[in-house]
């Protein structure tokens, strides 16, 4: 009887935990920018809680505080290590957020892209916790103190300033979907075409182009800034993609319109996403290191394709 009492305990323990593991990985990769420690993170979780002999009075409350202060603790680490990163840093591509909220689903797109997650880095790890807590969850701050190990009145001046942060970096108007879809597809039209005018037209004046290979991959010594020089450039890269076989298909990207590069054999070449704002796109976010693209298949050799698009230039 008690053997079949505690598997029983166990089957509930997994069913919970399957319940709510959309909503820690969501919770744990807007902490870490990254799909890789936030899943980790979810599993360490799951861990804690399977070994636990206490029944939690909330199992959300108790999940989403384990993660949270999982996720603190590897964004410390991790921060060292992006202070050394080579080139520009972005976060890992995310195709889709498992968690969803149609209450909060303004809140939740918002937050998961490249822009936002960019100004959540700028946060101190409790900042962070408490701002993807609160302003993107909903969370009470009698849960946000308890999962950051603070009390409610530090959680809320936390808080102040990681909204001050957040509003000081994107003060823009933000563009509505259908707005975002248009723009998109004229752009892929136009970088289809090699076609200057066409992508000049779409780019806000001051937009900028980011590639983040970490040194692990062929990138841009630096950010390409303003719509003449972007549009020239990427009018001239899909030719030569497209004569060595790399192909683009649309793809939603961190929530924004994107695409996912593929060399010849359908191996992720890189990411792409654009960020609209102002009825302009404002910046364009291409994630090529191999280590940020496993999540989403095999990963091509990007050495090997920049190579065939060098011979295919001198050709």
């Amino acid at each position: 009887m008690a053997g079949r009492e505690g598997n029983g305990v166990g089957v509930r323990k997994v069913e919970e935990f399957e319940e709510l593991r959309g909503l820690l990985f969501s919770i744990a990769y807007r902490i870490l920018g990254s799909v890789g420690e936030a899943e980790d993170a979810v599993q360490e979780t799951w861990l804690r809680f399977a070994s636990s002999t206490t029944q939690p009075t909330s199992t959300k409350a108790y999940l989403s505080a384990t993660v949270t202060r999982i996720a603190i603790d590897v964004l410390r680490s991790a921060r060292v290590r992006r202070e050394e990163y080579v080139g520009p840093w972005l976060p890992e591509p995310l195709l889709d957020d498992p968690y969803q909220d149609p209450a909060r689903s303004v809140e939740l797109a918002d937050s998961v892209s490249m822009a936002s997650l960019l100004l959540l880095e700028r946060l101190s790890p409790l900042e962070r916790a408490v701002f993807v807590l609160r302003e993107v969850f909903g969370f009470g701050f009698d849960e946000v103190a308890q999962a950051v190990g603070r009390s409610e009145s530090a959680c809320r001046q936390l808080l102040v300033r990681a909204r001050r942060h957040m509003r000081a970096g994107r003060p823009r108007f933000e563009a509505m979907r259908e707005e975002r879809e248009e723009l998109a597809a004229r752009f892929f039209d136009a970088f289809r075409e090699g076609d200057v005018a066409g992508l000049q037209e779409l780019f806000a004046a001051d937009v900028s182009l980011v590639g983040d290979g970490g040194g692990k991959a062929p990138q841009l010594a630096r950010a390409i800034m303003g719509a003449g020089n972007v549009a020239r450039l990427l009018a001239s890269v899909y030719p030569l993609l497209a004569r060595v076989d790399v192909a683009f298909e649309p793809h939603e990207v961190n929530g924004e319109p994107g695409a996912i590069f593929r060399d010849r054999d359908g191996r992720v070449l890189h990411t792409l996403a654009l960020d609209v704002l102002d009825g302009r796109i404002q910046a364009i976010r291409l994630v090529i290191n191999p280590d940020k693209l496993g999540h989403l298949g095999p990963v091509a050799d990007a050495w090997a394709v920049d190579r065939e698009v060098r011979r295919a230039r001198r050709g």
